[in-house]
Formats: C-alpha cells, structure tokens, sequence
C-alpha cells in the first residue's frame, strides 16, 4: 500500500522523506519532518500522531532507537503499524508490525532507511536505499526521487500506486520543500518529479522572501 524513504544529508543538515502509496493522499498522513530533529514516515495501517510523538522523543534529547521504542512500546496497535525515522545524528531505526500488509520490508543505508508493505517483490527497499547511496546528484530532494524511481523500476507496489509526497525541512521551522500528489490515475512519482523539478529553481527565492523581504526577488507576475 505504501512505500517510503526517510534520510538525512549531512551536506546540508537536511532531512527527508519521499513516499507513494496506492491510497489517496498519502503525504497528508505518513511524512513528518522537523528541522535539526529528523524525519519519520508512519505507515501501513497509518497512524498519523507517531511522526509527532517520535520527533518530539528525539528534540527532548533521545536517540532515533530510544524514541522509536518510548512512542512504538506504548501504542496500543502497534501490530498494524510500519515505521521508519532517522534522527540528526544519521541514525535510523524502523518498526514493522506483525500485521503489517502483504510483502513488508525494511531496509537501512548510511543515513537513510527505507520501507514499504503490499510490495511487489521483497527487494524493493533495498534497491532505494542503494539507488539513494548511488545517486549522483547533490540535492536531497534529487537522491530521495531517485530513491522512489528506483524502488518503482523494482516493483513497487502490488498494485498501482496514485498519490505520492516529497519533504525536506532544515533550516527553518517551515519545510523547504513540500510537495503533493494526492491523486492521479497515471504515475505520482513522475508528476511529482516534475513538479519538484518546477520548484527547484525557485526554492531559494521562497526562502529569501521569508527572511529577507526587503530584499528578496520578485514573483514576476502581472500586476506586481
């Protein structure tokens, strides 16, 4: 129903998440991100209140291992539930429930992991996590594409996937980059590449008009 990647580039002090799903919205509900904290993607039978509860674990000081356990050890449903986070330290840790769907994995890389359910094949994590570590280009939100084009070439879901999200905070208390396909009945992964590909050049502009309006270039549109 739903695969996912989560990691951090130490580059840049950014953290991640790209994910798709065959389920309507699904960056609505599963990714969550903080800056300077870390990443988590909540999914398969999806709790959306875990990404919080997780992050506010690792911001009051504990590790990604510590506050997976604190938050997964006291859920009541955690059978049904498929977690994957990374903290700022790079560290990952991933929870799979005994209930989660069909084939399920997960798999980890050097500051990423990755995981899915109601999978193809078995080794579609694996191939985006080295589809991640390969990955030439220099931009998180490039590699972690390049994470989910690769786990899509691997199989991906079962079925067909619909909706499809990418995000990356750091920096800011706001996301830099947030991106939503909520529902298409081609490919996700490809309409958000394509978006992310539109708003790539523009992502510095938006940061400058928020913290330095004075300054900051203009949205060149009529009437400004």
């Amino acid at each position: 129903m739903t695969f996912s990647i989560a990691a951090k580039c130490h580059q840049t002090e950014q953290y991640g998440i790209a994910i798709s799903s065959s389920s309507i919205c699904v960056a609505s509900r599963c990714p969550w991100a903080r800056s300077g904290v870390g990443a988590v993607s909540t999914q398969n039978i999806t709790l959306p209140s875990l990404g919080p509860a997780i992050l506010d674990q690792m911001e009051q000081g504990k590790d990604v291992k510590a506050a997976m356990l604190e938050v997964m050890s006291n859920e009541v449903n955690a059978d049904y539930r498929q977690v994957i986070a990374v903290d700022n330290q790079g560290s990952t840790s991933g929870f799979n429930g005994s209930k989660s769907l069909g084939i399920n994995n997960i798999s980890r890389g050097k500051n990423c992991i990755a995981a899915g359910n109601l999978l193809s094949a078995g080794n579609v994590t694996t191939v985006m996590i080295d589809e991640f570590l390969d990955s030439g280009k220099t931009l998180l939100a490039d590699r972690l594409l390049d994470a989910m084009d690769g786990g899509l070439k691997a199989g991906g879901e079962a079925g067909p996937i619909h909706s499809a999200g990418l995000l990356v905070v750091g920096g800011n208390s706001w996301p830099l980059v947030d991106l939503r396909v909520d529902w298409t009945d081609h490919n996700p992964l490809a309409e958000l590449r394509e978006l992310w590909d539109r708003y790539a050049p523009q992502m510095a502009d938006y940061i400058s008009r928020a913290n330095n309006p004075s300054s900051a270039p203009g949205y060149g549109v009529p009437g400004e």
